[in-house]
């Protein structure tokens, strides 16, 4: 590449850059800096704001937003009428037409009939408290949805702080069933006190509460396991439940811990993970613990309890987003002893140099994207071998536009020390992205899916979820399975239109069976009792054998 090509390449990205950049007419300082950090962190903090403050949402979709505000205000409700759906697999009883997306899902090994999903669940507009994280019970392996609600708010400073999204859910070999979610107030979330929500419930309390709203029944054992420093703000938890050594059964969370700038240019200065380990009783944890101990900007981890009793936690440092240059990604490995709270050194995974960027787009969609490692531990020939998919660009046109995105795979048989060289699961045509991995301890394979528009092949725009089988003494791929038909249109949501799908979803890999939870508009339905029923965003789970 000459010199003026360079040059010319950069001018144009720092127009966009700057299109982009503009604030709304009107908006206060706080609000520009909301912009700015809203980019960042998870979109249901994004969203929810928006709704809160419709004056600062991107142009575009102020209307929107406006009128959901005075929807939410009105107490609308939808109306009672049986939805339209092509396809079956919807696990919500929404009869209000808002959107769920960013699923999680469980299932209790001992009792596989224990279905658990969570959402972001913007039906949480309607709750008087603005509680966002949905949560959703089946009792028949998930063919259908025995009761819902909202996770209630937790105690924070004295406050009752509401829930705000970024699901995750698990169960434990018994069949308790844990939760987590951010917990931040939705009108002012970078300033105001804010931590990470994780909760405890039974199948049969979960069964028997009333449900439908953000009941304090149905989860009676919640806690903020970690809680933000003024001027901090904690967010993209993940939690994991198992036995770990001498320490008995357990319960890791882990974060990003923003330090809030509202004169940077991104809003904060230094992102860094943490982790915290519970009883499994969540009666007591221990201060958070430093992950990321010399990376200045990250975000995505992933902690897992494995089969052996050690804890394994994955993420990604960034580089060049601070520095507002060109990204890179780099995937980071720690793991602790079974039973201990002491990690050790940090192994890198892989140095990816086309990851999907932060303010980056998958070339023909809209949706807010970002690369998002995701891993799994499984014993291999006696040995815990652990592997870590995550999505990157094959071409990255401006540093900005991804195309040709492809789901990778790498694997370590000791602890990280070494890795495969990554393998690409996905095929050469479309966009592939969201990779979700679950190892089914009761059987021989792996699960692996994801989102992909392979089936547009003019447009790669229209999306299907994929579910692909892996053999885990080689890695590779011996099944594939299309989820979906027809393909969705992911823009078609009448109140998030193309922007938010979402950050993540999840498969889960029990007894030879992959139940994959995940986002899409086959279902129409009024919006909040107005207009036509039209499709729009809902949560389907899909259940297949491996």
């Amino acid at each position: 590449m000459t010199r003026g090509s360079r040059l010319a390449r950069w001018s144009v990205l720092a127009l966009l850059l700057a299109l982009i950049a503009l604030p709304a007419h009107g908006v206060d300082k706080q609000g520009k800096a909301a912009t700015r950090q809203l980019g960042r962190f998870s979109q249901s903090v994004a969203t929810r704001y928006w709704i809160a403050n419709p004056d600062q949402a991107p142009e575009a979709l102020r209307g929107r937003f406006q009128a959901a505000h005075d929807a939410a205000a009105r107490g609308a409700r939808g109306a009672l009428a049986a939805p339209g759906s092509v396809l079956g697999d919807r696990f919500n009883r929404d009869v209000t037409g808002l959107p769920q997306n960013e699923e999680s899902v469980a299932v209790c090994r001992s009792r596989p009939n224990v279905v658990l999903g969570g959402t972001n669940d913007y039906r949480g507009l309607l709750d008087p408290l603005g509680n966002l994280t949905g949560w959703h019970l089946s009792l028949n392996g998930g063919r259908s949805v025995a009761n819902e609600g909202l996770l209630p708010p937790v105690e924070i400073g004295g406050a009752d702080v509401p829930s705000g999204g970024d699901p995750v859910d698990v169960a434990s070999a018994r069949c308790r069933l844990y939760a987590g979610s951010l917990n931040y107030d939705p009108e002012d979330p970078f300033h105001r006190p804010n931590g990470i929500g994780v909760y405890r419930s039974s199948p049969a309390t979960l069964a028997a509460c009333p449900g439908g709203g953000a009941d304090p029944a149905c989860w009676p054992t919640r806690r903020a396991v970690a809680v933000a420093a003024p001027g901090h703000f904690l967010d993209k938890e993940w939690i994991h439940v198992g036995r770990s050594g001498a320490a008995g059964t357990v319960v890791w969370a882990t974060y990003t811990d923003f330090t809030i700038d509202d004169a940077a240019p991104l809003g904060f200065t230094r992102a860094e993970i943490f982790a915290v380990r519970c009883t499994a009783d969540l009666a007591s944890c221990t201060a958070p613990i430093p992950i990321s101990v010399d990376d200045q900007d990250t975000q995505f981890s992933d902690v897992t309890v494995g089969p052996d009793g050690r804890t394994y936690i994955t993420w990604v440092q960034i580089r060049g987003e601070l520095e507002q240059t060109a990204q890179t990604f780099v995937v980071k490995l720690r793991v602790a002893e079974p039973g201990s709270t002491t990690f050790g050194p940090e192994r890198v995974v892989h140095v990816e140099e086309l990851p999907i960027p932060f303010g980056g787009l998958l070339h023909a969609n809209d949706f807010r994207i970002a690369t998002y490692p995701k891993h799994e531990v499984r014993i291999v020939a006696g040995k815990p071998r652990v592997f870590v998919v995550w999505d990157a660009c094959r071409a990255r046109p401006l540093d900005t536009v991804c195309e040709e995105s492809v789901v990778k795979l790498s694997y370590s048989t000791n602890l990280g020390a070494s890795w495969s060289a990554p393998r690409r699961l996905s095929p050469a045509v479309g966009e592939h992205y969201f990779p979700t991995i679950s190892s089914d301890r009761a059987g021989g394979r792996i699960a692996v899916a994801w989102f992909t528009n392979r089936s547009d092949r003019i447009f790669h725009n229209r999306q299907d979820v994929e579910l692909v089988t892996l053999n885990p003494a080689t890695g590779a791929a011996v099944r594939s399975q299309r989820l979906t038909s027809p393909s969705n249109e992911p823009e078609a949501d009448p109140l998030l239109g193309g922007v938010f799908i979402g950050d993540y979803i999840e498969v889960f890999a029990h007894r030879g069976t992959a139940w994959v939870h995940y986002n899409a508009n086959y279902t129409r339905m009024r919006l909040l009792e107005e207009g036509f029923p039209i499709a729009q965003q809902d949560n389907y789970l899909t259940i297949r054998s491996l």
